[in-house]
């Protein structure tokens, strides 16, 4: 295939997939009572914060770990520059991944779109689940199977609240995630070997985010 040919095509490839990226997050945002204009607020926002890291504290490490590129980067908690064999790890939010899916599972509360019982019955269940499946790697982060939190979230969505599922499928996937993959496991922080860890992820469609639009699709 001609230089030219190959690159138009990989040029559609990569929009043709923007273009399904942006239409899965409209369709599952409005199934959360937003309008299409809020939603293509959120969408902008996460898109445009996963990129951003927000600091917040740090630890001494006490790993020497030696950096293996070979590794594929698909941590939940994200070792977003170089291994550190031995100083500090920075811990940080990701605005994208972490802040603005908390902040849309706290506006579903608020506007009792959510039973609060429920919700806290759901979080449970998929804290626990993820806290169970997620493991620590050197270098990398807490990793997890990326379909078992949104599979585990719409059936425990749907056994407590059928009619109101996506709601609760995105407030407990999105909270569960964060609690028993990352806050959790943030005590393991010190023996990973990175400079950064940032709690959401690689961004938008991390493991947070993927899960809560991943349980509102199916819900």
């Amino acid at each position: 295939m001609p230089p030219l040919y190959l690159l138009l095509f990989l040029v559609l490839g990569v929009f043709l997939a923007t273009i399904i990226q942006l239409q899965l997050l409209s369709i599952a945002f409005q199934k959360l009572g937003l309008s299409p204009h809020g939603a293509l607020l959120l969408m902008l926002g996460a898109l445009i914060g996963s990129s951003i890291n927000i600091p917040v504290a740090r630890v001494t490490t006490t790993a020497d770990f030696p950096p293996d590129l070979s590794i594929p980067r698909r941590g939940r908690i994200w070792p977003t520059a170089d291994l550190s064999q031995t100083g500090q790890t920075i811990i940080a939010v990701n605005l994208g991944g972490c802040l603005i899916p908390v902040g849309i599972s706290l506006y579903l509360v608020i506007r009792q779109l959510v039973n609060p019982l429920d919700l806290l019955l759901a979080l449970l269940v998929v804290t626990a689940a993820s806290y169970v499946f997620s493991r620590p790697i050197p270098g990398i982060g807490i990793a997890m199977p990326a379909l078992l939190a949104p599979l585990v979230t719409v059936a425990t969505a749907l056994m407590l609240a059928p009619e109101n599922a996506a709601p609760l499928a995105f407030s407990s996937g999105v909270l569960g995630v964060l609690l028993g993959a990352d806050i959790l496991h943030l005590r393991e922080i010190r023996r990973m070997g990175i400079r950064i860890a940032s709690i959401g992820g690689a961004g938008t469609f991390d493991g947070v985010f993927l899960t809560g639009i991943i349980a509102v699709l199916l819900a």
